[in-house]
Formats: C-alpha cells, sequence, structure tokens
C-alpha cells in the first residue's frame, strides 16, 4: 500500500507539473535518478537563487515570482535581508551543505557570501537581531559592530536569531581552514558574547546588551503569589529563557563550536545549559518546563499573551535538549529528569492527541487567551483563540519516547544505505518540480507559515525554507552515497 500510495503521489504530482508546462520538469521525471541529474539540478537552482534572489549575500523568507515584493516579517526593503530562520543563515548553511556533497567552489562561495552579510550586520553586543538593512540611513537598522547603523544593539537569541548566524559562521570559518579573517573575527567576537550571555545557573537570556548579572543558581519553583494578575516584568526578556526551542538551538551551536575550536569553554557551556535545564524543571506535580523564569526560578510573565505556566513546546525542547547533551558528555544525570517529563506530558495530553501550549500552574488546566483589541484575558475556553499565536502544538512524545528508549540502550542509527532508500521518494519529487526557470514555487494554502505573510490562497511564491530543504535533502542524498 505504501508503494502504491508513493507512486500515486508521484503520478500526481507529474500530471500537475504537465499542466503547468514546466517542459523542463516533465523531462526529468522521465529520466532515471543519477548523480549527474541530482548534480544538475542542485547547480541550476542554486545559481538562480544566488543571482537573482541574493541582496548583498543575503536573503529573505519569500519572494514574489516577479521579483518585484521581498517578504521577511513583513515586507523587506530593498536593502534589507533577514537573519532569522529560515533567512540568510538557513540559505548559507544549505549551500555549504552543497559543497561538502559536490565540492563545486561556487557553493562555498555562495556560502561566504552569505556569512559576509551577517558579519556586516553583526551588533556591538556580538549577536544579532532579526534583520540587517544595508542602508545606513535606513530606521531599520540596528548598532552594527561596523558602525554603519543607528539602532538597538540588542543581541536576541530568539526564534534561533543569533544561533544560526553563528552556526554559518563557524562551518563557513571551518571550511575556510580559519583563514578568512572577517569570517574568523566575527565568529569568535559571536562566540565570547554567547558565553558572557550565560548566567552562572547555565541559562541564557532573550535578549542581550553586554555581559549578564552573576545571579546565585536555584531550583525551579512556584510562586507564592498569584501568578494570574501579579509577577510581570517588563524587561522578561533579560531573564532566564527558553521560548521558542532556545535550549536546542543553543546547543546545537555550542556543541558545533566546540567540535570545531576543541575550546574547552564551549563544552562547558554546553554542560551548564544541561545543569539548569536540570534544575528548570519544576517540582510536581508538573515535572516539566517553562517559557521564561525570574531569578527565583519562578515562571514568570513573557508578552501579554504569554503567561506564567507549564509549556508542551519548550518541555519538548527541553527533553530532547537533555538527551543531546547525555550523547555528548556521556553523563546520565541529564537522563533522570525525562522519564518523570514524559510520563507527566503524556498525561496531559488534549483529546485530540495535542498538547496545550499553556498548563496552569499546579492546577494543569490547558490554559489559553481571549483577545478583545489589544486586551487579553485568561480563559480554560479554547472556543474562540486569537489567531496569530499557536495554541496548541504538535506532540512529539512518541518520538521523544522511541529517542530516549534508543539512547539508554546505546543504539546506533541506521545505516547510510536504509537513509538512502528512505530519502528517494523526496529526492525524484524534488528533481521533478524544478521548473523551467530553475525555481521550486510554493503554492499558498492558507496555511500560518513563518513570518504570518497574508497570502491568498493558490497565491505563488518563491520560499527560502523550501529552497534551502530541497538542497539539503539532495546534498544528503549525495552523501550517502561517498559513504559506501
Amino acid at each position: 500500500m505504501q508503494k502504491k500510495n508513493a507512486f500515486l503521489t508521484l503520478l500526481l504530482c507529474y500530471v500537475l507539473i504537465s499542466i503547468e508546462g514546466l517542459a523542463e520538469s516533465s523531462l526529468l521525471a522521465a529520466e532515471k535518478v543519477t548523480k549527474q541529474n541530482i548534480v544538475h539540478t542542485m547547480r541550476k537552482a542554486s545559481e538562480y537563487y544566488r543571482d537573482k534572489l541574493a541582496v548583498h549575500g543575503g536573503y529573505v523568507y519569500y519572494y514574489s515570482l516577479d521579483l518585484q515584493q521581498r517578504w521577511g516579517e513583513g515586507k523587506a526593503g530593498p536593502n534589507q535581508i533577514w537573519v532569522q530562520p529560515p533567512g540568510t543563515p538557513t540559505v548559507g548553511l544549505a549551500y555549504l551543505r552543497a559543497w561538502q556533497a559536490t565540492g563545486d567552489q561556487f557553493y562555498l562561495d555562495a556560502a561566504t557570501d552569505a556569512a559576509l552579510s551577517l558579519v556586516y550586520g553583526q551588533l556591538k553586543s556580538g549577536g544579532w537581531t532579526n534583520s540587517i538593512d544595508f542602508n545606513p540611513k535606513s530606521k531599520l537598522t540596528a548598532d552594527y559592530r561596523n558602525g554603519k547603523g543607528r539602532g538597538k544593539n540588542n543581541s536576541t537569541l530568539d526564534d534561533g536569531i543569533t544561533q544560526s548566524a553563528i552556526q554559518l559562521l563557524i562551518h563557513v570559518d571551518k571550511a575556510h581552514q580559519f583563514q578568512h579573517q572577517k569570517i574568523h573575527q566575527a565568529a569568535m567576537i559571536a562566540l565570547n558574547a554567547l558565553l558572557e550571555a550565560q548566567f552562572p545557573v547555565g541559562a541564557f537570556p532573550q535578549v542581550w546588551t553586554g555581559p549578564v548579572k552573576k545571579i546565585p543558581a536555584k531550583a525551579a519553583n512556584f510562586p507564592k503569589y498569584d501568578w494570574r494578575t501579579e509577577g510581570r516584568i517588563k524587561n522578561y526578556w533579560d531573564y532566564y529563557t527558553l521560548n521558542d526551542g532556545l535550549a536546542g538551538y543553543v546547543s546545537t551551536v555550542l556543541i558545533d563550536a566546540y567540535e570545531i575550536y576543541q575550546d574547552e569553554r564551549y563544552q562547558q557551556a554546553v554542560l551548564k545549559l544541561g545543569d539548569f535545564l536540570i534544575e528548570a524543571q519544576l517540582p510536581d506535580p508538573q515535572p516539566a518546563w517553562a517559557q521564561q523564569y525570574n531569578y527565583e526560578m519562578q515562571p514568570i510573565w513573557a508578552r501579554k499573551f504569554e503567561p506564567p505556566a507549564i509549556t508542551g513546546g519548550e518541555s519538548q525542547d527541553a527533553i530532547e535538549t537533555l538527551m543531546k547533551i547525555y550523547r555528548f558528555s556521556g553523563d546520565k544525570k541529564y537522563l533522570k529528569p525525562i522519564p518523570k517529563a514524559l510520563s507527566y506530558l503524556r498525561k496531559s495530553q488534549l483529546p485530540n492527541g495535542q498538547l496545550a501550549r499553556y498548563y496552569a500552574l499546579q492546577t494543569n488546566r490547558p490554559l489559553y487567551m481571549t483577545r478583545n483589541g489589544k486586551k487579553y484575558s485568561l480563559t480554560y475556553d479554547d472556543s474562540n483563540l486569537p489567531r496569530h499565536y499557536g495554541w496548541k502544538i504538535d506532540s512529539q512524545l512518541a518520538e521523544l519516547q522511541r529517542e530516549f528508549n534508543l539512547v539508554k540502550s546505546g543504539k546506533q542509527k541506521q545505516a547510510s544505505h536504509l537513509n538512502r532508500r528512505k530519502l528517494m521518494p523526496q529526492v525524484k519529487t524534488i528533481l521533478n518540480t524544478l521548473d523551467d526557470q530553475a525555481r521550486w514555487i510554493s503554492i499558498s494554502t492558507g496555511q500560518r507559515l513563518v513570518g504570518q505573510p497574508k497570502f491568498p490562497v493558490n497565491s505563488r511564491f518563491i520560499s527560502s525554507e523550501v529552497f534551502s530543504q530541497n538542497l539539503e535533502t539532495l546534498s544528503a542524498y549525495l552523501l550517502t552515497l561517498k559513504s559506501d
């Protein structure tokens, strides 16, 4: 049945492509998938993306087909690029992966251009904000290290912004054997700033402008006051943060940095982050994690629609990060919080199998908000939720449990030939959907997209996320051939 479904899916793709008149794609559909086809498709698509879409070496999220409009979080200016994924670092890392798979200098040059665009927009505080504007007179600039901006100096870890920028820089630095002075210097400044932004307890803030306060470590606990109405902190971004997968993003960057530079400081920072996750697990009856904590290690308000609560998404990210840190360190203490957390989260799933974003402290009732203009009010009723925010999230508990079982057993990942078979249907679809202008076209279905653009249903656009995913997949397939 699976093979039949896969065949029908590919057949449907072929029919749709033919209707659209994608002549070259139709020819590819009739050809056998070969290394030559894959390499040719990668190069054509990447030349289009680099030559037609790059601005100062960087990228935004979406492009109109006539290339007259560009979007990040909202419409992008003519000299503006996006740092927040899936912007410039995402595309740059895809180029770098293609270089590793093919050895083609074109891809390293494209990745280097992307890295240099990030160097331009690095803040004096060492990190990045969500976008970079190359027009010094623009109101959208920030306090860039090069002196060509006049905005704020807020380095942020929100949504993987600074993490993804560092990740691209350090991997391009390695590709150049640490000899590209501008990129190497920017990478070192960023990593030093990240280390200085880590609290003694191992946590990170959402935003920093310089080294953080040296606050004594404490174990997580429930607030003694009425959290519904009290304890609001205006500058919540200065406090301990797990929001939007911060722990997972930061741990990946620090582990990569340690493996690339062999600097013990990065190793210790990873372990400290793991120690924080152990301490940040709330006690029974809710042995999971919150989005944001004060220095007393109590869940706190963030934005006015983000209450102090146990959070389903951040808890899943904490579990995954703890397993990652265990694999990195071999220390079983990082696995100890996981069984209790998985059991609690399984019991907390909604009737449809999802998790609520928020669970009320101690009562564990799924917690939501209603909105009236700019005013938000707490509710347990999910019948009229604001649409700009995800109040329910997909459960990853089954996958996390499987991964936990593998980690405990010490089993290795699947062999490359098995991964190759798994990749083949995706590879065929990717090859067959490149149009005659070397573009992968996305069609809006009305779904919520990164950056929340308001594209009409059935409108067609170019997506940096789709381009990067396709290039990464084709590169991964080529790398499985190399591993034989």
